[in-house]
């Protein structure tokens, strides 16, 4: 192997066989590709799964919640319920039996690589099941819910006005 070639590879070059690329291999997916296309690779088993099966095409937001609900079976994040004696505690002491859920920052970025794959598989952004305003109450309600298990308040941050009055400590440096 010639040292330019390896030296292609190692930097990621997608030329195979002859030293003049005419065999190309597609580029590798992102990462973000990669999550993308299995999580919709997921979703469509999961419909096909259904009892009765659905059809992409027959798909809606309660489908999606449903498949929320199924995925928590598999999360590993604590949310203490509200008889716990560590609800509300951000540090629990001890481990009690709440139980294991999906975090909702795990399903929020779920439901973006969904709500993209939709679109890329051909739905129309007007019927897509992954960005009605149902999943959208879903996923705020489990941000609530799971911040108070665990003692953090979440509060909405509220936009700084813009200030147009010339700050004091700008005036005071013209002065010096």
């Amino acid at each position: 192997m010639s040292s330019e070639r390896g030296k292609d590879i190692a930097q990621g070059s997608s030329t195979i066989g002859s030293p003049g690329g005419d065999q190309q291999r597609p580029p590798t997916p992102s990462r973000y590709e990669s999550q993308k296309r299995r999580d919709w690779n997921t979703f469509g088993q999961y419909l096909k799964n259904h009892r009765p099966p659905v059809p992409l095409s027959q798909c809606n937001s309660n489908h999606v919640l449903d498949f929320l609900r199924y995925l928590d079976q598999f999360g590993k994040t604590k949310v203490h319920i509200q008889g716990c004696m560590f609800y509300g505690q951000p540090e629990p002491p001890a481990p009690c039996t709440c139980p294991l859920k999906q975090a909702w920052g795990s399903l929020d970025a779920l439901i973006g690589r969904l709500r993209a794959a939709y679109e890329e598989n051909g739905g129309s952004p007007e019927t897509n099941p992954f960005a009605t305003g149902a999943i959208r109450v879903y996923l705020r309600e489990v941000r609530e819910c799971q911040a108070k298990a665990r003692g953090i308040p979440y509060r909405k941050q509220k936009k700084k006005p813009n200030q147009d009055k010339p700050s004091h400590e700008s005036s005071s440096t013209m002065s010096s």
